[in-house]
């Protein structure tokens, strides 16, 4: 029997369906950001060395070498197509089911995607944009947070490569008013990272994050969940502070943070990510998602929060 997630899951996609016109769009500009990779992947297969002729002189040894060349040759190929990109492939070429974000707002993640990548990528919430994002960051490590431990099994019974961890947040939408308050309390906004807001006692620090969150330094983080649109969900108020946080506590020298907010035609993305992720930094707005670049905090001492 499905879980109350998987319904809510289902019903939100299935809405999403129902109101994108822009279904073909989507699956054109998978193909061509897939198609891309593939060109480039080809054509540094052809750049390589060729191997050196036989020395034999002998026809029959040369029959012998391609006809054994000829039965490895679809071996080669599936070995040597990456196999992020093979799943992602077969995945949305025989899928009716189309990734949450419009064309159009998947070409902001990924033109810092062609810039940045390979990188390291996290991205609050699993779902049928995943082996999308795994296989434009080919060769980077790409980690999704995902809040339903069923939905996590679910997914990695069709795509076992992808790399997720369960996650519980203990908010409610209900309480982001509240929450929103804590803009201006310094347990939120006067403490070097995550760790710290964390043990002063900020109730918006997510506390139950898999090691892999401390072990890396992120370079891109998309946040597009938890759950949001009902009142009894978590709502993304944590998500969000914990992305500008890490964003913040980066090691010096390491560059900027792109963080991504999906969503943010509802009140809670619109409004936590404007105050949390502070509209000094806010690069850019295309639909119903935003892209900020967030510059480390431990670069210069004294940094304010927002700009």
């Amino acid at each position: 029997m499905s879980s109350p997630m998987h319904v809510r899951k289902a019903i939100h996609f299935a809405s999403l369906r129902a109101q994108g016109k822009g279904g073909l769009a989507l699956r054109l500009l998978l193909a061509a950001a897939l198609a891309g990779f593939l060109l480039v992947f080809a054509a540094r297969s052809l750049s390589s060395p060729s191997p050196s002729p036989p020395s034999s002189s002998s026809s029959s040894s040369r029959l012998q070498e391609t006809s054994a060349a000829a039965a490895d040759c679809d071996k080669q190929q599936l070995a040597g197509l990456p196999l992020a990109v093979a799943e992602a492939l077969v995945h949305y070429t025989t899928s009716n089911v189309t990734p949450q974000q419009t064309a159009d707002e998947i070409s902001v993640s990924l033109r810092v995607l062609q810039r940045r990548a390979p990188c390291n990528f996290l991205v609050f919430g699993l779902g049928h944009d995943s082996p999308m994002w795994a296989a434009l960051n080919h060769g980077g490590r790409t980690v999704f947070l995902e809040e339903d431990a069923s939905w996590i099994e679910s997914v990695r019974s069709k795509h076992p490569t992808l790399e997720s961890y369960h996650v519980r947040y203990d908010t409610v939408l209900t309480d982001s008013d509240a929450l929103l308050e804590l803009r201006e309390h310094p347990s939120c906004v006067a403490q070097a990272d995550l760790a710290s807001a964390a043990e002063a006692g900020c109730r918006l620090a997510l506390r139950d994050l898999p090691p892999v969150f401390r072990e890396v330094e992120w370079d891109l983080v998309m946040v597009d969940a938890p759950t949001g649109w009902t009142p009894e969900s978590p709502g993304r108020m944590g998500a969000i502070y914990t992305a500008g946080m890490a964003a913040r506590a980066r090691r010096p020298g390491n560059g900027a943070t792109d963080v991504f907010v999906h969503d943010v035609d509802r009140p809670v993305e619109d409004k936590f990510s404007k105050a949390f992720l502070c509209e000094g930094y806010l690069a850019e707005q295309v639909g119903r998602i935003r892209h900020f670049v967030i510059p480390s905090h431990r670069e210069k001492e004294g940094t304010p929060f927002c700009p």
